[in-house]
């Protein structure tokens, strides 16, 4: 038995929940995880279990509390983070859902987010929520369950139903339904919130067609909520932090202040920038997001998504086949001094931020005779890396702010060579820290916040660890050229679907 007490973080992804117990100095001590089903009824639309979501969750849970041979009474409280956007409707007197749980991927409401635009609702939207109009986030995907399943607008209307984004969804299943609550940077990510309001919209709530008892009661991202009431723990245990995935990895990195940021290299890359108490609205095609509430006080962040980060080095492997792990990668584009003029712009799913351009598609150029694949490898890497770049230098443009420095994070982060092309890119450090595990640590610090565990965000500062720290050594005149040639490739590679 450990007598230590520790947070608890469950980390519930797109394809996987985990359940991770970390100590007073941040560390992970145990991690369970499940992966779960992905249902794709029809092409474009990307659904969930919702009853599958809970019990994954609850599966590893218990496994961490297990594999930690502790009770509930050594957890100091639980800290949540989710999949953001996903939606789910349930009945409030049964607990079940009506409907699978619509993913974030899932495209099923582009038609209608069309038609909004072609009503002229964009400004309004951006203005109020900081999102632009998007199939992919949760407000037309819970207008899409109400009009479609029968019944289900009825019941909304009688105040029997439930809605909410993951987060939302394990709480009420924690405190069997003593808790219907979300937290701001959830609540800022539906499309139905006022970033300025900071609560529910009724103009939107009205141009949606979706009544307001529905929605759950929006929390801060640090405070106690109620404690759990399943028989999971042998004691009820405090919930005390919520957060989307990338907020909560933005408070997992420390960047607390404004003009930090980070960037997590997943199959895509998702940058935040942290703008203070201050929504900044992007005149460069970024999010202006909800960071966190913490103590009363709100932050803000801009946020910006490479839709195919460590997916084209997947492609590599898997559609090239000229490595065999993505581990290889960096080996094989250490075998050339440089990229021998090849650039590739990975839009294998067309182009993200600051771009935004559906139809532009993948593009290798400068190829020659001498081109190899150790060329194509070191392009790949740089295609990432570029980017990166582009969407941090409209970051800087909207904010008015220049980086010094970029956290990183997700599973490409571990690669040496991308991450000393970034540095050189930027001209300035990347670091990375001890622990990639930033989402669920987030989460773990917003929970501990909240109780005492820690006791300010200085305290958490002291212990955030950095594992290395790459600054540039590339001359900035070259760096220069081949940023000039990267935007001539990013031009060849737009709209080249043209239907």
């Amino acid at each position: 038995m450990m007598n230590e007490k520790l947070i608890l973080a469950l980390d519930q992804g797109t394809t996987s929940s985990r359940a991770i117990l970390f100590n007073k100095s941040g560390e992970i001590k145990f991690v369970s995880q499940k992966s779960f089903e992905q249902i794709f009824p029809t092409p474009g639309w990307v659904e969930h279990d919702p009853n599958e979501i809970w019990s994954s969750q609850i599966s590893v849970a218990a496994e961490v509390i297990a594999k930690a041979g502790i009770s509930g009474l050594e957890v100091a409280a639980i800290g949540i983070t989710n999949q953001r956007e996903t939606t789910v409707v349930w009945d409030r007197h049964t607990s079940e859902p009506i409907y699978n749980a619509i993913v974030w991927q899932d495209r099923r409401t582009s038609k209608y987010c069309d038609e909004l635009k072609s009503q002229g609702h964009t400004d309004e939207i951006k203005q109020k929520t900081g999102l632009v109009l998007d199939a992919y986030f949760s407000a037309t995907k819970l207008k899409w369950i109400l009009d479609n399943v029968e019944g289900a607008r009825e019941k909304a209307e009688a105040g029997d139903l439930c809605f909410g984004t993951v987060d939302t969804w394990l709480i009420w299943k924690l405190t069997r339904g003593k808790m219907f609550i979300t937290d701001v940077s959830n609540a800022s990510r539906t499309m139905m919130f006022n970033i300025r309001t900071m609560d529910w919209d009724d103009d939107l709530l009205k141009l949606f067609n979706i009544p307001r008892a529905i929605l759950p009661e929006v929390k801060q991202s640090s405070e106690v909520y109620g404690e759990t009431s399943t028989t999971l723990f042998s004691t009820k245990i405090p919930i005390a932090g919520i957060a989307g995935d990338q907020q909560a990895a933005l408070f997992g990195q420390m960047c607390t202040k404004p003009g930090m940021v980070k960037n997590t290299y997943g199959t895509g890359c998702f940058l935040l920038m942290n703008t203070g108490n201050e929504a900044v609205y992007s005149k460069n095609n970024l999010l202006t997001t909800v960071a966190w509430k913490i103590n009363g006080e709100v932050s803000y962040a801009l946020e910006g998504s490479v839709f195919v980060g460590g997916a084209a080095i997947q492609w590599l492997r898997d559609g090239l086949k000229i490595i065999h792990d993505s581990s290889e990668v960096s080996t094989l584009a250490e075998t050339v001094e440089d990229n021998g003029g090849v650039y590739f712009v990975p839009a294998l799913t067309g182009l993200g931020a600051p771009y935004w351009d559906q139809y532009a598609r993948g593009t290798i150029i400068g190829v020659t005779r001498g081109t190899t694949d150790g060329h194509i490898a070191r392009a790949t890497l740089e295609g990432i890396a570029f980017q990166v770049y582009d969407i941090v230098k409209a970051m800087e443009a909207d904010a008015e702010t220049q980086s010094t420095e970029l956290r990183v994070d997700g599973g490409a982060s571990a690669s040496n060579l991308l991450m000393q092309i970034q540095s050189d890119l930027f001209g300035f450090k990347i670091i990375r820290p001890k622990t990639l595990e930033t989402t669920a640590l987030g989460a773990a610090y917003l929970a501990g916040l909240a109780v005492g565990f820690w006791e300010s965000i200085d305290e958490i500062q002291s212990q955030w660890i950095i594992e290395k720290e790459f600054t540039p050594k590339e001359d900035k005149t070259k760096i220069d050229n081949m940023v000039s040639f990267w935007h001539k490739a990013v031009k060849r590679s737009q709209a080249w679907i043209e239907d």
